[in-house]
């Protein structure tokens, strides 16, 4: 090789190594974006004067767009090319940042992170695209190393960041800068990314599946805005219509889905899929694990400011031992125990993670509007490791008797019903938590009400997870690999979605 070869290639590999650090940033402002806003949520309502069915379509909204675009966004970026497709999603997730930090009154906030979730769902998709198009397979290894570390390390980063940026007040603003702070990132990615980020496309990309979306939309719709709203306007009889509606939506999702695939064979959902015993059992799993963590993490943080009175810093600080927990079990449950002890790891979890929530029902019964942050630490760390071994092995758990050619699209649509369970979770929480809170509180009331709702709304999640428990014996005993030699293998590990055809 000649010194202009040589140096030609060294500049190929630093290339790689920058673009490598462009899109796992973006990974990492995507998954600090979500945990961020839960903790600065009481300040939004007590600063813009949003309302409890406002809360949570700023929650819910993110999810419900990110979940309805995913694997659209995975197809743009297939056909049209997954620099542009990751341009255009952290531009777009950037602007719509902008909104976020500015918006006027609470409806202009939900809208904006109604916009910030669809251009998360074209950004991340292309992030594991990208390292496939840039990296070799002998390489991957390291790089979803990295990954499963950067994931990690939002978990544990974005509630803390966003309680000191709360705190802190900068500038007066309040809780915006938990969503202009994405500003300068976003713009750096996007400067960077245009000049290092090689270009890719599929070799064969699927025809986008419009209809599909659309349909899959307004079922989510139909049911989740009369969950959201109905408690508050008094369970009117459209809301009760709207979500019988949404099943008739679904019915024919599902009968144009199966046409669609014999027609093109670019369904949004491959139903074939489903035939697998192990991948049907899996995607309930992962909707209901959604529904349990959309759920817990809105009134947990409810309960901990509202309920409780304690300070975004405070509650932030408190949720630690969790967050290291669900690292460090995520990491042994991969490495070490599900190799040797397979699908009972993940049902051990839901079981360990069903016995941290009733061991903080009865604290929270027990200690009152008295407890302390260390006396939460037990429940939160027996949590955390229940979650962290369910985490990082379902994906692999549920792929592993999908056969290859459709692996992307098992991936993709893992991802997508984990997000809607999410978005579920969020709506439900005004049936199994306001619910349970009167209208007209005095100061007085408004501790123990919020304590008493908490209770009753964890007591749906420990019956969750209990489903969990039983849906997993559908899964098989011990994940075969279902990707040949392993280069693909770690991609099921993360929980990004991988939506290369």
């Amino acid at each position: 090789m000649t010194s202009t070869e040589t140096s030609a290639a060294v500049r190929a590999d630093r290339r790689r190594w920058f673009a490598l650090a462009i899109v796992m940033t973006a990974a990492f402002m995507d998954l600090v974006d979500v945990t961020i806003v839960n903790i600065a949520i009481p300040s939004i309502q007590e600063e813009a004067g949003a309302s409890f069915s406002q809360i949570q379509w700023i929650t819910a909204g993110y999810a419900l767009a990110f979940a309805a675009g995913l694997i659209t966004g995975g197809r743009l970026g297939d056909i049209h090319g997954r620099k542009r497709l990751f341009l255009v999603g952290i531009g777009g997730f950037t602007l719509a940042s902008a909104l976020c930090g500015f918006a006027a009154n609470p409806e202009m906030l939900v809208a904006a992170r109604i916009l910030q979730g669809g251009m998360a769902a074209m950004m991340v998709p292309q992030v594991l695209s990208i390292v496939h198009a840039t990296f070799p397979a002998h390489e991957r290894g390291k790089v979803f190393g990295l990954f499963g570390a950067i994931v990690g390390l939002g978990a544990v980063s974005g509630p803390l960041l966003g309680a000191l940026l709360t705190e802190w007040d900068l500038f007066g603003l309040a809780w915006r800068p938990i969503f202009l702070i994405n500003l300068p990132v976003g713009i750096a990615g996007l400067i960077l990314g245009s000049r290092f980020i090689t270009e890719s496309k599929a070799p064969r990309a699927l025809k986008l599946d419009l209809v599909g979306v659309a349909l899959v939309t307004l079922g989510l719709l139909m049911l989740l805005y009369p969950l959201t709203r109905g408690r508050e306007l008094g369970w009117p009889l459209w809301g009760y219509v709207s979500m019988a509606g949404a099943l008739v939506v679904f019915g024919a999702l599902v009968v144009y889905e199966r046409r669609k695939g014999a027609r093109d064979g670019s369904p949004l959902v491959e139903l074939s899929l489903f035939r697998v015993k192990s991948f049907a059992a899996g995607i309930a799993v992962q909707t209901v694990f959604g529904v349990a963590l959309g759920v817990f993490f809105l009134v947990w943080t409810l309960y901990m400011q509202v309920g409780l009175g304690w300070t975004p810093l405070r509650a932030g600080l408190t949720g630690v031992p969790f967050s290291i927990a669900v690292s460090t079990a995520a990491g042994l449950s991969v490495q070490k125990l599900v190799p040797r002890f397979g699908r009972g790891v993940l049902q051990a979890g839901a079981l360990v993670m069903a016995a941290g929530v009733l061991i903080y029902i009865w604290e929270a019964h027990r200690y009152g509007l008295s407890i302390a942050s260390w006396q939460m630490a037990l429940p939160l760390v027996v949590m955390g490791v229940g979650m962290g071994l369910i985490v990082a092995p379902l994906t692999d758990a549920v792929l592993s008797e999908v056969p290859r050619e459709h692996s992307g699209s098992a991936s993709g649509l893992i991802n997508t019903v984990q997000q809607m369970g999410n978005a579920l979770g969020l709506g439900l929480v005004s049936v199994v938590f306001f619910g349970e809170i009167g209208d007209r509180l005095t100061a007085q009331q408004v501790g123990p009400a919020f304590v008493s709702a908490f209770q009753h709304a964890l007591g749906w999640v420990a019956a969750l997870m209990a489903g969990i428990f039983l849906l997993m014996f559908a899964l098989p005993r011990r994940p075969a690999q279902h990707v040949e030699g392993g280069a693909d293998a770690p991609a099921a590990q993360v929980k990004e979605p991988e939506l290369v055809p």
